[in-house]
């Protein structure tokens, strides 16, 4: 009897220690937080192949088996919310433009790069409709809105410098996209980076600069010289407790990349997008330039490597980061080029080098 009832401990002690053994495999959510928010600080984004991600359920349908619940956070204070969210354990992955990307970086969060999720895009400065203006020299000493602390800003150095001038020749205010498209619309801003479509169509302003990538020889437009790529990255503590469940999201983004790079899926991508709020229109005047494969490009190139550690370099030169950022080592690819090889989309995009051309293989 004594033996049976040892058995029985045994038994159910290795049932226990299986039991605890799982429930670490696996955590019992994925959190992710997104940069951005639709209009109105809807919780839906468009122009990537993150917002697929979620508009799709992607996420939800590979981890559904498992248990795991997939929590998508957006954030309409952008970069630094995203950061703020992470630095208190709320995220575990994170979406982000250039600038908070690196402000995070260099004040001590801990996390791994792990694709990019784009390249190219138009850029547009916009002024009210009833602007003088032709040039931005024409705004000098007037007020420009910017959304401090998120990748426009270094848009708008960059942009200004391309120009022949710097902040100090305005006064920048800073305010969200928001409060800046309705502060064009009333004249109480000179001027701001954003979209112009909707604004246009109210006749409440135009724009006064729009800026491209250079042409290929297809006639599309490549990267832009005032953009950066943006990235996706996972918490260092989640990818060490959980390389696996790592493998697997960054699988499930890869295959949505090549599915929103394929051009049978441009359409349904700008019907997606509405979604966020903006209209399909938005999204025709925006992408229709555009090869997919551009603007959904996730390899960390030599182009991406280059142009981080440019936006680094900027961050320390305008004074927005007090401690350097070393790129190199900050980028963890093992889990793009596992995903590429096993969705046999090695050869799928190709490389650009770091001025933004394609690498001849």
């Amino acid at each position: 009897m004594k033996k049976s009832l040892h058995a029985l401990l045994a038994l159910a002690l290795l049932a226990l220690v299986g039991q605890a053994s799982f429930a670490q495999e696996n955590p019992a959510e994925i959190r992710l937080g997104i940069s951005s928010a639709g209009v109105g600080g809807k919780p839906k984004t468009s122009s990537s192949f993150v917002a697929n991600v979620h508009l799709r359920g992607l996420l939800e349908e590979e981890f559904a088996k498992d248990g795991i619940k997939i929590v998508w956070y957006f954030f309409p204070g952008a970069g630094p919310a995203t950061n703020e969210a992470f630095s208190n354990h709320k995220v575990d992955f994170g979406h982000h433009g250039d600038l908070p990307l690196i402000v995070g970086r260099s004040t001590g969060l801990k996390h791994k790069i792990l694709f990019s999720t784009g390249k190219g895009g138009p850029v547009y400065f916009v002024v009210p409709a009833a602007s003088q203006a032709k040039t931005l020299a024409d705004l000098k000493g007037k007020t420009l809105s910017n959304f401090k602390g998120t990748n426009q800003q270094l848009f708008l150095a960059r942009l200004l410098r391309l120009n022949g001038l710097t902040e100090k020749d305005f006064r920048i205010i800073s305010q969200d996209g928001y409060a800046a498209r309705t502060s064009l619309s009333t004249g109480d801003i000179d001027g701001t980076i954003t979209s112009p479509w909707s604004l246009e169509s109210r006749g409440v302003a135009k724009r006064l600069i729009e800026i491209h990538g250079e042409k290929d020889a297809d006639g599309k437009y490549g990267v832009n010289p005032v953009t950066s790529p943006t990235t996706l990255w996972v918490g260092e503590e989640f990818e060490r407790k959980y390389p696996h469940i790592v493998q697997r999201f960054v699988n499930v983004f890869i295959r949505a990349a090549h599915w929103s790079s394929e051009e049978e899926n441009r359409e349904t991508q700008y019907k997606l997008w509405t979604q966020s709020g903006n209209t399909y229109v938005d999204f025709k005047n925006d992408w229709d330039g555009y090869d997919l494969k551009l603007r959904h490009h996730p390899l960390l190139d030599e182009y991406y490597i280059a142009r981080t550690k440019q936006a680094v370099a900027e961050s320390l030169e305008f004074g927005l980061i007090r401690n350097d950022v070393s790129v190199d080592d900050w980028l963890e690819p093992k889990y793009l080029n596992n995903a590429l090889k096993e969705l046999g989309l090695e050869n799928y995009w190709t490389p650009l080098d770091k001025d933004g051309k394609p690498v001849r293989r």
